[in-house]
């Protein structure tokens, strides 16, 4: 899942940042709201954590420029604005949630998933392609007798390849899912993480197409 993440404070920025890549969320990080919208523009996100004390282009503009634009976006305010008035204003301008600083990342987290639940009208659906079953709620992955917990980077590269069962995901679509735009892309780390995989589900549980790219195999 694609996290669009708008916060001025580059400590704040930073320590949520590693969170949710940890979480095995993809984020692009703003610092400002033209950006933010620059970057909405250009790319689809699943979710949206916006401050509302930006420089250029206000959150509450923001706010309302990217609700005119996609309504079904869950977008969820992170603000040290505490008064009622902020906390209403932002709902009724469409937010789905408010989450006042200081917080821990461990509430953002839940906050995020229930968000994700209440859009989505459920829980998040159990991905399958027949043989191998990934849980999107708690990143498990089991495949017969084997169940196993995921990390960030594997639950994030497994899950874009169970997306589309039978498809073929080059290198750089797989790096794609697993960084930040501003992130340096470490070498084999595809490799790296295939391998951790395949030793928790099986050697065949990834399918290797030589020279073109990677895949899970379609139930026949």
């Amino acid at each position: 899942m694609r996290v669009l993440l708008v916060e001025e404070d580059r400590t704040i920025g930073e320590s949520m940042q590693d969170a949710l890549n940890v979480a095995g969320y993809g984020v692009d990080w703003m610092l400002d709201g033209e950006s933010a919208l620059s970057g909405f523009g250009t790319c689809t996100y699943d979710l949206v954590l916006l401050d509302l004390g930006l420089p250029k282009k206000s959150g509450t503009a923001v706010l309302s420029e990217i609700r005119g634009r996609n309504a079904q976006v869950p977008i969820l305010i992170v603000s040290a604005r505490d008064a009622l008035e902020d906390r209403v204003k932002g709902l009724d301008e469409g937010a789905d949630d408010y989450i006042l600083k200081p917080f821990e990342m461990g509430e953002v987290l839940a906050r995020i998933r229930a968000v994700m639940r209440r859009r989505g009208g459920h829980v998040a659906p159990i991905m399958t392609n027949g043989i191998i079953s990934l849980d999107p709620t708690t990143r498990e992955a089991s495949r017969g007798e084997m169940h196993t917990r995921l990390s960030g980077k594997e639950f994030a590269l497994l899950r874009a390849l169970m997306m589309r069962p039978g498809a073929i995901l080059s290198r750089a679509e797989i790096e794609d899912r697993l960084y930040d735009w501003n992130q340096e892309i470490e070498s084999n780390v595809v490799e790296f993480i295939i391998h951790s995989i395949r030793r928790k589900l099986g050697v065949d549980a990834i399918k290797n197409v030589r020279g073109v790219g990677w895949m899970v195999s379609k139930e026949q």
